[in-house]
């Protein structure tokens, strides 16, 4: 019992300590969950990691999956930080998809001015579309909650309506037209399709099972983009007014910050940040869009990592990949062992429950230490 008490002490004294052991709750109720199904969750564990790290081209692939979601992470870690809760982060990943749909297959450019154009016209187009839910909020007190889950819809709506125009649309489809080449950010797409390539690559199986994957740059933006929140957030005035009024309002206001000005500045920024996530994932991954018939779901996997990054810049980096690393590596289950890959949901749901109350893990363990002492005397 000494050591629960020093334990549960320990987790309160050390708050950066409850994303991990959330992490472990929620991996040993995954196990749980499968024993009772009838499968050996040891084994779907070490399918999971293998997936993960089994090949190298797994790998890359759990790179390309994590970068979206580090992204709309990071979209609603600054929100967060600011006192803002952006759960609109998926309308605005949705709306990020359309821009780069539309400026990359009906313009054509160099790549070196054809892609910094697509991201700069996301970064505004999106970053007012975020910035539309600071407005309502600042001017007519409109709960932000409320306003990003209508713009969501109307993100949705939005491009099931762009995706239908005859002039973007691919004939007799559901899809838009494919980006020209001058806005895809893969790395060696055309060279691993071509004989030189196929044959380079025979003779270096490294490079192959990297390039296996969509290897692309967005990783490298993601890491420039959690750079960026960081040094906005912690080095910067505008970070400090902006995280002022997300402490307290009242107090920010008093002290000369234009607290309206804040929600629009930082719904803007959190904007821009999940529609870049959905610009990148054109401009690398699929390379056109489709209708949607229901959300992706990228924004609201990005409100799991901002809560397990413990709404940090650093801290979403490490959250995304995990995240990613268990989506990738979990679609190996049910091939290989039959298992349901809703395993994993119910682990990152598990994880994100004790991430989001944090009082519970600590009430958890006096719980047990009071049974122990019961059960001494």
């Amino acid at each position: 019992m000494v050591f629960l008490r020093k334990f549960k002490n320990m987790v309160e004294n050390n708050p950066k300590l409850f994303p991990f052991i959330s992490i472990l709750i929620g991996l040993v109720s995954g196990g749980v969950v499968l024993l009772i199904s009838g499968y050996n969750p040891f084994e779907a564990y070490r399918i999971i990691l293998w997936g993960i790290f089994g090949k190298i081209s797994y790998f890359s692939y759990t790179i390309v999956k994590s970068t979206p979601i580090i992204l709309t992470g990071l979209s609603v870690t600054f929100a967060f930080r600011t006192g803002l809760f952006n759960i609109g982060a998926e309308g605005q990943f949705i709306m990020g998809t359309i821009v780069a749909a539309i400026f990359g297959s009906l313009f054509q450019m160099p790549f070196y001015l054809h892609i910094p154009f697509i991201i700069l016209l996301t970064i505004i187009i999106t970053g007012i579309f975020g910035a539309v839910i600071g407005f309502l909020k600042a001017n007519y007190g409109v709960h932000e909650v409320i306003s990003s889950i209508m713009m969501n819809w109307i993100a949705l709506y939005l491009r099931n309506y762009f995706v239908r125009l005859s002039w973007l649309a691919k004939p007799n489809s559901e899809q838009t037209k494919s980006i020209f080449d001058s806005a895809v950010i893969t790395f060696f797409d055309n060279f691993k399709m071509s004989k030189e390539g196929i044959l380079w690559l025979s003779g270096h199986p490294i490079c192959k099972g990297i390039l296996r994957a969509p290897t692309n740059a967005g990783i490298f933006i993601a890491i420039l983009a959690v750079i960026f929140v960081y040094f906005i957030l912690n080095k910067t005035t505008l970070g400090y007014r902006l995280k002022a009024v997300g402490f307290n309002s009242d107090s920010a206001r008093f002290g000369g910050i234009d607290v309206n000005k804040s929600f629009v500045t930082s719904m803007f920024i959190s904007g821009a940040l999940a529609g870049l996530a959905g610009a990148l994932q054109v401009m690398a991954v699929s390379h056109n869009i489709s209708i949607l018939s229901m959300m992706e779901g990228y924004g609201f996997d990005g409100i799991a990592v901002a809560l397990i990054g413990g709404c940090s810049a650093v801290g979403n980096l490490w959250a995304g990949l995990f995240f990613g690393a268990l989506k990738y590596g979990g679609t190996k289950l049910q091939p290989l062992m039959g298992a349901p890959f809703e395993i994993i949901n119910i682990v990152m749901g598990v994880i994100v429950f004790f991430v989001a109350m944090p009082k519970i893990i600590p009430f958890i363990f006096s719980i047990f230490e009071k049974k122990g002492e019961k059960n001494v005397r």
